[in-house]
Order: structure tokens, then sequence, then C-alpha cells
């Protein structure tokens, strides 16, 4: 491998790479050079590890330079700064996690080709995690194993420490870090099939539900989180609008372990702190924030999921107990029960939940909207989640529907938009949705609200045939409690601007209909004269 350029850790360049792409795609590659023995959930643990601990000596080191410089800035004798340099408190108070000497990125670089580097990175892990107590027991210690090929694996280390992840586009590393952990998550989704689903929401269907509820400032809850992209794609949000990360304040349960390990590394890589608790959980069992009341719930629960802890007398199922064979709406009512005084809600649940009628379902629905806590339904178009080919569809749920805060009020109504003729397909089997689409369902909702990101944009609502609808709760009731889209927006509105009389209009599609027969037989003349002249 040509020598790098001298510079910070994380800062050399590695020639020939320029661009965010060119990065994420030979990291990849190189990464998956590693796979080896390795099962598809441990090798995920595996790279995800390596870019965290990238990520917490990146940060570490430039905290540690930005320190240096207030010193000097200050004026303090060069003898006291290695006092301060390793004060933990100049860091923990950054939000910056504390690297002991020999677990930081430059002492493993300079050690790649010494054979040992598996055992160097397992030692650095227990020792971020012995100084870190939020971190304890999230790291992976997996890189000595008797199936990691240590020669590539030292490979790796060095294409790492060689990229250049800083000067794109006025990033700092650790965002530019915080891409590549995303972009690896997405990867080992699409890699994982369906498992995939357990940790992974495409990220244009997030930002549907983040840019409807608008989660400027608050407490964020997700009941069962992932690897905890909708918390990232919250803060994302908050920073767009210039707020600062501590506006919300995150909250999250997960059932699978790798998962929630997964999901603790991707806040701290973000550089959120929040509550996933001190260890998993199932949601359904063991709640870990019983007394917790949200501003904001966003959530993607495991679709018809029939193997879950019930207990009929839960006191959460307010509106009907959920049957032992679909915990969607068992998903529902938890969510709803951790909803504050004006909570909202956004909720990807599969499309059978607006319709199915079996084992008291469609009792629970129509409760939920007799109780006017249904405030938008939206059909998504397919094949939007790879890893699953079951249609799916979004629930918003609001406590308060009224005319505070200058809204309109909405109480008894609730919105239908079928956004299924929406998204651009990026290859055979995946579908996402364009800026432009997830716009226009934003767009739609919040003119129908009156919120005020719609007042200052001039939004105003109408109903739009084949695309949106309000309807009251007697229309809802008129349907049996029904919630598809489609059955209320209608069809969309023909193009009449063609005013060609109807009659004229047939007489001239006959003509050219008869002129293609009479081309298709001119053709069979032909071919049946050049079939004759073969000699066979």
């Amino acid at each position: 491998m040509p020598p790098r350029k001298k510079g910070t850790a994380g800062q050399a360049e590695l020639p020939g790479v320029s661009t965010m792409a060119e990065i994420k795609d030979i990291l990849w590659k190189s990464a998956d050079k590693l796979r080896g023995s390795m099962d598809a959930a441990q090798y995920k643990d595996f790279v995800l590890g390596l870019v965290f601990l990238k990520y917490v000596s990146d940060a570490f080191e430039e905290r540690r330079e930005q320190i240096r410089q207030e010193l000097i800035a200050d004026e303090v004798p060069e003898s006291r700064h290695e006092t301060f340099l390793d004060d933990k408190d100049e860091y923990e108070r950054e939000g910056i996690f504390w690297v002991p000497e020999g677990a930081r990125w430059a002492d493993l670089a300079a050690q790649a080709k010494s054979g040992a580097i598996g055992e160097l990175i397992d030692a650095a892990m227990d020792a971020i995690m012995k100084t870190n107590r939020s971190l304890v027991g999230v790291l992976p210690r997996i890189f000595n194993q008797p199936n990691v090929d240590q020669r590539r694996l030292s490979e790796l280390v060095d294409l790492i420490s060689d990229a250049r992840f800083t000067g794109h586009d006025g990033k700092s590393a650790r965002d530019v870090l915080g891409e590549v952990y995303e972009y690896f998550l997405e990867k080992f989704a699409r890699a994982e099939g369906k498992r995939g689903g357990e940790f992974y929401t495409p990220a244009s269907v997030v930002r549907v539900l983040v840019e409807i509820l608008e989660p400027y400032k608050g407490r964020v809850y997700d009941p069962c989180c992932g690897s905890g992209g909708m918390f990232v794609q919250a803060e994302k949000f908050v920073l767009s609008h210039r707020g600062r990360r501590d506006d919300i304040a995150v909250y999250g349960q997960e059932a699978n372990e790798r998962t929630w390990r997964l999901a603790k590394m991707n806040l701290a890589i973000h550089g959120i702190n929040g509550d996933l608790s001190t260890k998993w959980a199932d949601t359904f069992y063991e709640d870990k924030h019983p007394d917790l009341k949200a501003d904001f719930v966003l959530a993607n629960p495991p679709f018809n999921m029939s193997d879950w802890y019930r207990k009929t007398d839960d006191p959460r199922w307010r509106f009907g107990t959920p049957p032992a064979g679909n915990a969607n709406f068992a998903w529902i009512q938890h969510i709803i029960s951790k909803l504050g005084q004006r909570g909202s809600a956004g909720v990807v649940m599969a499309n059978g939940s607006m319709s199915s009628k079996q084992s008291g379902e469609g009792d629970i629905r129509a409760a939920l909207v007799e109780a006017d806590l249904v405030a938008c339904m939206v059909a998504l178009p397919p094949q939007l989640f790879r890893t699953t080919q079951i249609p799916a569809c979004l629930w918003f749920f609001t406590k308060d529907k009224s005319a505070r805060a200058g809204q309109t009020d909405r109480q008894g109504q609730t919105l239908f938009i079928d956004a299924r003729n929406m998204g651009t397909l990026v290859d055979r089997t995946e579908r996402v949705l364009t800026d432009d689409d997830i716009a226009k369902i934003a767009n739609t909702y919040h003119a129908w609200r009156g919120t005020a990101s719609a007042r200052e944009a001039g939004l105003t609502y109408e109903d739009e045939p084949g695309f949106c609808y309000s309807a009251t709760q007697d229309e809802i009731r008129a349907h049996d409690h029904i919630l598809t889209p489609g059955r209320y927006v209608g069809a969309a509105e023909t193009d009449d601007t063609d005013d060609e009389p109807i009659a004229d209009k047939i007489d001239r599609l006959t003509k050219e209909l008869f002129t293609h027969f009479e081309e298709s037989a001119r053709l069979e003349q032909v071919i049946r004269r050049q079939l004759e002249r073969i000699d066979v």
C-alpha cells in the first residue's frame, strides 16, 4: 500500500479517493473481504465495531487538539498542558468518550502489521468500556477469534486509517463517519434480507414520519428502536431547523441484544445522548420506560408478529385486548399509552391493520377512531421495504386535534393520503420516495392541520381526488371503520383539456387502427415470401 500523507488521525488522504461515495464503496468492498466463515450477524458487529472505534478515537483527538489550542490562547504554560489534556471531565462535558492510551486508533494503526491486531483491538474495546460507563457491555470483542483473517483485518485497519474523513462538504470527520455507519447499516440490511428488517427502516420512510411529526423539541420514543435510525433522522430534522441536539431527549427499547448494541453505537457516533436502558428487553414483557410520557413516538414494529408476550389484563389494552396471533394492535396501543397530553405518533404498519376484522381487531380500530386518536393514514407504494413484500402503511395518532397554537380544528376528522403511485424504482426490487414525494405528503398533512410551517409557506388544504381526502367520523363509520385511503380519496380527475368531440375521436382512432391492421398484413406477406426462399 502506498505511504500515507502525514496528518492528524483520520485526516490522511487515500490516493485517488475524493468523494464520500468512493470512500463508502471502497470501505464496503474491503470489509467484505473479511466475511470468511462469519455469519452475517457477527460480520455486521465486526465491521460496525471497527467504524465505531475509529469514530471515538477521532472525536477524542479532535477534542484533545481543541483543548490544546484553548490552552495556548489562554497563555497557559506548556508545563501544565498535560494536566488539562488528561482531564476526563474536559471530554465528557462535550459528550466525547474518553479513549485511554493504547486504545487510540493511531496506536492500533501503528501495530496493524504486528500479527496481533485482533488481540489489540479486543483489548482496546475492553479499555474503552471500562472507562466509559455508558458503553459497558456494548462494544464487540470478536476480533481475535480463529475465524478472523488477521492479515485482511490489518489491511482493513490500514484502509480506514488512510481514508480521508474530512473535507467533504465542510463536514467533520465525526459527521462523515456517522454517514459511513448509516451506509453500512443499510448495506447489511439489504444483504441479510428479511432479518435486516429487524434493525433497519428505509430512510425515505423514516423521513416521512419525521417530516410529518416535526419533532422540534421534547421527548422522542421508539419502543422497538432497531439500530436507532428514527432517532438519527429526528436529530437531523432538529439540526436542519437550526435547533440543538439537546432540544430532544431520546428514549428507546430493543429486544434483540445485537441490535441494541448497534443502536447504542449509532447514537454515540451521532452524538445523541439517548436512554436505551442498560440492557435489551422485550417491550411487552418488561417495559423499560414505564413512566414515560412522550411528545413524539416514531416506530416500525415487526409486522404481524405472532409470537409475543401477552397478558389479557394489561392496562395498556384500553381499546380492546389484541389477538394472541398478531401484535399489530398491541404495538399501537402500547404507543398510544406512551403519548403525553398533546403527544403525536407515527407508526409503520402492515396494510392488514387498516381493514382486518379478525379476532376483534376491527373493534379495536373502531374504538381508536371513536376516541378521535387517528389523525392521518398514508398508503405507501410497494417495494419500499427490500426485506419484506408485505405492503405497508403509516398510521399517525395525536392526542389533541383542537385549534391550539393557531392550527386548524380537526376534531372528528381524519386525513387520508394515497401515496401508492409515488416513489422511484432504484432497481427491479426496491423503490424509494423522492424528496418531492416526501415534501408533497408532509405538506399535505401540514396544510390540513394548519401547522406553523404550513402557514409560513402559505399552504392551504384542499381534497385532491385520487390523492387525499379529509373524512369525518360519520364517513368512516359508513365504511365500517376501515381505514384504507383508497376508499376515501376516490379516483384521480381525468384530463379534460382535450376538447375533440367524442364521435370525431372514435372515427380518428378507428382509422388509425385499420391502418395498423393493413401494415401488419403487409409485413406478414413479406415475411412469408422470405421464408419461402429459404432452402431447408
